[in-house]
């Protein structure tokens, strides 16, 4: 290939561009789904289940559909013409309820009306009579004897994208389990000199992404629709919305502004299908836009219980570890399949055992819905494995870094068998992590320092598409349907195709998503997007680039090999070309395009979660904590993350991603937690005075990101994504730390009082 070709001389990429987005971002003219009116556009209400499971007996709308303002009312009784179930792991979710409510919070009726005030009116006048049924609202309770089943998965289809292979239905409440085995684990806990056993339990948890869900449909036709939602998989909710409604996948058009965050709260399908059949139903559009409290009960991260054991010789060899994970995934399957493998996945650690026996399994109970939240599995299993790592060093005289420097995998070191092999220098990570927070120093009275290290199997299904047009002007716009949900996609997919056809950023327009007009992307997650959008993305650039430098060829009569692109134009020695000449030189006039396709797929098999992943993502934390003895308070002194990038497109937007995840991961670690009654499923602390959130109160006193390029990613340049990583290294590093200051919990959060009896705990032992 010419040097024209693969020498581009823009020097975008690495760099800290500013955001594209930025300014009308802070303006306000940034357009969100709630932002959108429609014309001749109905506001819809969602009346929800009080009740956490039970039998519709009577639905009263006592006049509530002849309200004034009132155009239209939804029920189930409105869907007998189609299969209202959908799922993407499994079809187990009826769009409204059906007969029976699973969790306080189904929607029950749902109303369209001329005004917002009109459909809130017309919730007061709706009475539903339920006969109450068994409630089953913590996984001991659904996988008790005499639990009653949630649902007959004898008769549950798989839906369209789970990508886990044969879905494993067990009878009762069981929606998948996924286990995996090698070695003989039983002879090495036998002969083993150390041996760790702990039972463990991490929360449920809300995503909280400032914008709630928001959906405006429009059944235009009894065959096309057309959705503006604030939705991640724009291709996904297409796919699943012409199943649902028997509608041909072109017919379905999906319009994507900008999201308010997404963490995968906005992953798969959520308010789509309820918001088309209301539509459906009034015959013109609908918006249906969920306050906060409901978009709590729409999607979670799962609560986890587990058990763990880890064996070791006396001088500190890991050699065996075996656990054991149940999730709730609530009232139906939602990305439960995929949380429950990846979480699999993640129990062992990124460690050299010889031997390995991991069980999961996905648990139905009468509580709302959980689904994907960054870092999902990585998050729930990272930190009970990192705890059992550090008592074993503590036992036999080792910290907590020399144990992991014994340990851990080399690049290149099988992680699972017939996966991907290890593709990250973790012992280089956790080194870094240490000297930033200056491991070998004196530390004070109640100060703790902890490490962490794990492994996310990420990238999901590698299937993404992106066309590059560079307009006669000279100016270049993407298509691409990756959703800009704040990590600054849009900016570093500018950046890639600015440093493929050397030309400024700002000369680059970047479009959002819409499945009419760009082309399929499998997802926005998992920490794909730069990878695997952004090498379709790349390879469309390239794909222009090659046309310029053979049309540049052309117009100065030279081979390929003496031109230079740089700059916007077609350069040798000394005299240029813009590209708006070239253009008109191959066209022969004042106009026409050059229009590149990138691509990427499976290289071999089908790509899906078994034989992945596209890449491993460090999940690599430090943190130094002090304690409070008397209240158990903890006060964070110093966070430190380790963004293992490959390359850093955008170092900036790196550094923002990681702490934004570590945010996160505090909160998972000290403050959240969904609280729902054990008897009646009813969410308890549904409002942010009742949730706490992380604030600027809650900062740590210093944060440091160490961002690690060794150009080992399959994404442009080398790259991996980042982002999810930083969450569930400094969710674990917090217990760590918490542990080496004295306080070992085996749940999660961290509350003041956790904290507090854990120390009493210890301080009694050690009385004995």
């Amino acid at each position: 290939m010419s040097h024209a070709t693969t020498a581009p001389a823009s020097e975008a990429v690495g760099r800290d561009v500013p955001r594209i987005d930025a300014r009308i971002k802070a303006t306000g003219e940034a357009k969100y789904a709630g932002d959108l009116v429609v014309p001749g556009m109905l506001y819809g209400r969602v009346w929800r289940s009080p009740a956490a499971h039970a039998r519709i007996v009577r639905i009263d709308l006592n006049g509530a559909d002849r309200a004034p303002g009132v155009v239209a009312v939804l029920t189930g009784a409105d869907l007998s013409d189609i299969d209202p179930r959908y799922g993407h792991a499994l079809k187990d979710r009826p769009l409204i309820a059906i007969d029976t409510v699973r969790f306080a919070g189904e929607p029950v009726v749902a109303v369209a009306a001329e005004t917002q005030a009109a459909a809130d009116d017309a919730m007061a006048l709706i009475d539903v009579e339920f006969a109450d049924l068994p409630v089953v609202a913590t996984i001991d309770a659904a996988l008790a004897e005499d639990a009653p089943h949630l649902h007959d998965t004898a008769a549950l289809t798989p839906g369209l994208f789970h990508g886990l292979g044969k879905l494993t239905l067990e009878p009762g409440n069981v929606c998948y389990h996924h286990a995996f085995a090698r070695g003989d684990v039983d002879a090495l806990f036998a002969a083993a000199d150390i041996v760790v056993e702990g039972e463990y339990e991490f929360p449920a948890v809300y995503q909280y992404a400032m914008e709630p869900h928001t959906t405006i449909a429009e059944w235009i036709s009894d065959d096309e629709i057309v959705v503006h939602s604030s939705c991640q998989h724009p291709f996904l909710v297409r796919a699943e919305l012409a199943d649902l409604f028997g509608v041909p996948v072109a017919n379905v058009r999906i319009v994507v502004p900008y999201l308010g965050g997404g963490f995968g709260s906005k992953s798969y399908t959520k308010m789509e299908p309820l918001t088309v059949a209301l539509a459906r139903k009034a015959k013109r559009p609908v918006r249906i836009a969920n306050r906060v409290d409901e978009s709590m009960v729409t999607t979670r991260r799962h609560g986890m219980k587990a058990w763990m054991r880890t064996a070791a010789t006396r001088d500190g060899t890991l050699l065996a570890r075996e656990a054991r994970a149940w999730f709730d995934t609530g009232a139906y399957a939602d990305n439960g399949p995929r949380v429950v493998a990846t979480g699999a996945d993640a129990a062992p650690g990124p460690y050299r055992w010889e031997a390995v026996k991991v069980d999961a399994w996905g648990v139905y109970t009468n509580t709302s819905p959980a689904g994907s939240y960054r870092a999902f599995g990585a998050t729930h299993l990272q930190w009970c494995g990192e705890l059992q790592v550090d008592e074993i060093g503590r036992r036999c005289g080792l910290d907590a870094v020399a144990m992991r420097e014994r340990n851990l995998l080399e690049p290149g070191e099988s992680v699972r068998p017939g996966g991907k092999p290890l593709d990250a220098d973790l012992k280089g990570d956790i080194r870094k992590v240490a000297a930033a927070l200056d491991w070998d120093a004196p530390k004070a009275p109640h100060v703790g320092r902890g490490v962490s290290v794990g492994l996310l199997a990420a990238g999901a299904h590698p299937v993404s598409t992106a066309f590059v047009r560079l307009e006669a002007d000279g100016t270049a716009t993407l298509l691409v349907s990756t959703t800009e949900v704040g990590q600054g996609a849009r900016t570093v997919f500018s950046q890639i195709v600015a440093e493929e056809l050397a030309m400024p950023v700002a000369r680059v327009k970047v479009p959002g998503g819409d499945t009419d007009k760009t082309p399929y992307d499998r997802s926005t997650g998992a920490s794909r997007s730069t990878t695997l959008a952004g090498m379709a993305v790349l390879r469309a650039a390239r794909e222009v680039r090659e046309q310029l430098a053979a049309i540049a060829a052309r117009v100065f009569g030279l081979p390929e090999a003496a031109i230079e692109l740089r700059a916007g134009a077609a350069w040798h020695e000394g005299e240029a070309v813009d590209y708006p000449a070239l253009i008109a030189a191959h066209f022969g006039m004042v106009g026409g395009e050059l229009m590149g396709r990138g691509e990427v797929r499976p290289d071999k098999g089908s790509g899906s979660y078994a034989e992945g992943p596209v890449f491993w993502e460090v999940c690599v934390g430090g943190v130094e904590a002090e304690i409070d003895p008397e209240t158990g308070q903890v006060r964070l002194r110093k966070v430190v993350t380790v963004a293992d990038v490959g390359k850093a497109l955008n170092p900036k937007l790196v550094e923002a991603q990681e702490m934004g995840g570590s945010m996160q991961g505090i909160g998972n670690a000290l403050y959240e937690e969904m609280l729902f009654d054990p008897h009646t499923g009813a969410l308890q602390n549904a409002t942010l005075f009742d949730y706490h959130v992380p604030t600027f109160a809650d900062l740590p006193d210093a944060f440091a990101s160490n961002i690690v390029e060794n150009g080992d990613g399959p994404g442009p340049y080398g790259a991996k994504g980042v982002g999810e990583g930083a969450l569930a290294g400094t969710t674990a590093a917090v217990a760590t730390a918490l542990a080496d200051a004295g306080a070992v919990l085996d749940a999660l959060p961290a509350t003041p009082e956790r904290v507090w009896r854990a120390l009493r705990t210890r301080r009694d032992a050690a009385a004995d």
